[in-house]
């Protein structure tokens, strides 16, 4: 990470909620094209989410611990605040001298962007304005929330703004939170309705959907120069579950989550 930071653009998407067992069966069957031929291998690394709900997760993951490999450790980390006795902070690990990475990739160099997307970060009050409120940037509009059938599409269009607007010498950091899969996602599911409720099926089907557009803020972050690009859940959530319904809890669907990261190679032509 020490010679891609300074050199690289940097991308961080969170598919909010996203299961793991959906993710592998989904690259598996072909569902998701866009996304599997960027994961290694053509495959999701199966990992454990430092946190069970959004706001817990993204405040591990924004401290440099994101999501770890499921086997035994340790296992290096990308990013790392400095810290006596940290087991995981290695030769090639980026060390920062700051709270957060953010701050620490600002301090690099690095225009910090967050296009937000559940509710944690709405700027709508003082909690939903902590998470966003580590980046020098930062969008959010109800049409980027878990409501909207479109959210994506529109979170997409903003980064596509942000981009476009940037000093091509200028160093992006962007960060988004992917509203799609979190409830409601009933309305992805073909002929659901509100009545039916989110589904597995739904929840796969909004993942599809998170697919089809993808490829735009691909191709946006790539547009400037090569990117680093990490692609991840923050936690699963379940749906009847052995009982269990939604997320916030210890059941083994929201700990394992799907987790990649890859370069995204500059190409002129898609600027």
């Amino acid at each position: 990470m020490n010679e891609i930071v300074g050199s690289h653009d940097l991308l961080m998407v969170t598919l909010d909620t996203l299961r793991y067992d959906v993710a592998v069966e989904l690259a598996e069957a072909g569902r998701i094209p866009h996304l599997a031929r960027h994961l290694p291998g053509g495959r999701w690394e199966e990992r454990h989410a430092p946190g069970s709900f959004t706001y817990a997760s993204h405040q591990a993951m924004f401290a440099g611990f994101l999501p770890t490999p499921a086997r035994p450790g340790p296992h290096p980390r990308l990013f790392a605040a400095r810290f006596a006795g940290s087991e995981t902070t290695a030769s090639r690990t980026f060390v920062y001298d700051t709270p957060d990475l953010v701050s620490g990739l600002a301090r690099a160099g690095y225009h910090t962007v967050c296009v937000g997307g559940v509710g944690f970060f709405n700027k709508q009050g003082p909690l939903g304005s902590v998470l966003p409120g580590l980046f020098a940037e930062s969008h959010w509009e109800p049409e980027f929330g878990v409501p909207s059938p479109t959210s994506f599409e529109a979170q997409v269009a903003r980064a596509e703004e942000v981009v476009a607007r940037l000093p091509r010498e200028r160093r992006l950091f962007l960060f988004l939170n992917v509203a799609a899969l979190h409830q409601p996602n009933w309305f992805h599911l073909p002929g659901a309705t509100r009545e039916d409720g989110d589904t597995r099926a739904s929840h796969a089907a909004a993942l599809e959907y998170v697919d089809r557009h993808i490829g735009r803020l691909f191709d946006a972050l790539r547009s400037r120069r090569r990117c680093f690009a990490i692609v991840c859940s923050d936690h699963g959530t379940a749906y009847g579950d052995d009982g269990w319904t939604g997320h916030r809890l210890g059941h083994p669907v929201v700990w394992t989550v799907p987790y990649a990261h890859f370069f995204l190679d500059h190409d002129e032509a898609t600027r």
